[in-house]
């Protein structure tokens, strides 16, 4: 049993996050950088929706979305948010909590640029979260945003950007047979981690 203890290492969550995702690139059918990301409301009405993550490291992991949005509202009245990585083919999970920020201005046009042109048609004409009457009035504005930009440069929306969660606790859980699960939490205090187990 020692091998199955000791089988979150206790160092560096980031690290550790980074192999595990390297593993899910191998094993997950679709979108390995999947992951639930939940908001709340200034008087903590919750919500949650899959988003993807597009960049991380030690100082956050990055994702971009409609500031206008229910979860960009939500964002910025309370800039806390939580992550959750599902690797089902792995039998893993991986738990953020920090505090968001907002990115760049030439970041987020770096990568709006770096979409596919449709990607960057379907979020231009999108108000996100807004009522909408017919799938094919958003269809007819993409065809007018096609028409208006033949060369697909289309121009990042003011209201389009990214955050980063600034990551202050870390928790994985691993699989194991009976239910008899793994969990290890790290939390930061200030440039370092500290962690302990978790009953499952």
């Amino acid at each position: 049993m020692q091998a199955e203890q000791d089988a979150i290492p206790h160092d560096d969550p980031v690290a550790l996050f980074d192999e595990w995702l390297g593993e899910a690139m191998e094993t997950e059918p679709n979108d390995p950088n999947a992951m639930a990301l939940a908001t709340a409301t200034p008087a903590g009405r919750p919500s949650l929706r899959m988003v993807l993550l597009k960049e991380h490291g030690p100082d956050g992991f990055v994702f971009y979305t409609n500031a206008q949005s229910r979860k960009g509202e939500e964002i910025r009245a309370n800039p806390r948010a939580a992550l959750l990585f599902h690797w089902k083919s792995l039998g893993r999970q991986v738990r953020i909590e920090g505090p968001l920020e907002e990115v760049g201005g030439e970041m987020a046009d770096a990568y709006f640029a770096s979409r596919h042109p449709d990607s960057r048609l379907g979020s231009a004409a999108s108000d996100q979260s807004r009522p909408l009457d017919s799938r094919a009035t958003y269809l007819a504005r993409v065809e007018a945003l096609r028409e208006a930009h033949p060369d697909g440069e289309v121009p990042r929306p003011p209201h389009w950007t990214g955050f980063r969660l600034f990551p202050e606790r870390i928790e994985f859980w691993i699989s194991r047979e009976h239910r008899l699960h793994e969990r290890r939490l790290f939390e930061r205090s200030g440039a370092a981690w500290t962690s302990s187990l978790l009953y499952p």
